[in-house]
């Protein structure tokens, strides 16, 4: 049967078929199929895309969706807690959440230079690594133009870039341990994302404004919550397009 509650959206929008997809960046046939052949489901990011476009509940579009208010309690249930800044962030609670990795252990930043001082979070990554537990390091390429911009953008200039440079000499005790992996990204990075197994720390960017200045939200994954698995989808996509580097100095081959 075909998703009548859609195409009727369509119509009352206004909007063709074309129109539609060239909004949500598909092909006008991908939204035919999504019409006539409703077992091939749009991707979730679709349905909330369409949702928002024709100004409908995407539970109405796809009944076999959670509602709303479902979505919004599972996400308020994965908020461990809300700080204003990062700068009243506990420093223990850092290698306290990595000292709980028993899978995934990632920090994705442009610089995280506060970390690299902290010896704590040197002495977890040791003994993680010996644990035989994966170590992910994505920092921002210091040539890229995403880091130039972020450095323009804070009012520090070229300094973003230094920062990652000393980011990494300060690294160097870490490079050639087992597991343990850096890469270089050249992302333009909306958070700065901290994770361990089930559980992180996200640092949102503010315009203008030194991340730790910013808030960061300690978070959860539980059953039915998105929020958490919305960041962490994020971190795999930085990672899969990431430069993979050898050493503190090996930052030739820019992807500026």
């Amino acid at each position: 049967m075909a998703n009548e509650r859609l195409r009727g959206a369509i119509i009352e929008s206004g909007l063709t078929l074309e129109q539609v997809a060239e909004r949500l960046g598909v092909s006008a046939k991908t939204v035919e199929r999504w019409i006539n052949e409703p077992k091939r489901q749009p991707y979730r990011r679709f349905k909330y895309a369409a949702a928002s476009l024709l100004q409908c509940e995407m539970s109405f579009l796809w009944p076999e969706e959670r509602t709303s208010a479902e979505v919004t309690e599972a996400g308020n249930a994965e908020l461990i807690k809300l700080y204003p800044h990062r700068s009243v962030v506990p420093n223990r609670l850092w290698p306290q959440l990595y000292a709980g990795a028993t899978r995934q252990f990632d920090v994705l930043v442009y610089s995280g230079f506060w970390l690299t001082e902290d010896p704590a979070f040197h002495q977890v990554v040791k003994e993680k690594s010996s644990a035989g537990i994966p170590v992910r390091f994505m920092l921002g390429d210091p040539d890229s133009a995403a880091v130039a911009t972020r450095g323009a953008d804070e009012g520090i200039g070229a300094a973003m870039a230094s920062k990652i440079r000393n980011a990494l000499v300060n690294y160097a005790p870490l490079f050639g341990l087992p597991r343990v992996e850096f890469r270089l990204h050249a992302t333009t990075l909306y958070n700065s994302i901290y994770r361990a197994d089930d559980k992180m720390l996200a640092n949102g960017h503010l315009y203008g404004v030194g991340a730790y200045m910013a808030p960061v939200l300690h978070i959860q994954r539980i059953p039915g919550g998105e929020l958490f698995d919305a960041y962490a989808e994020s971190v795999e996509r930085v990672w899969e397009t990431a430069r993979p580097i050898s050493s503190p100095t090996d930052l030739g081959g820019s992807s500026a």
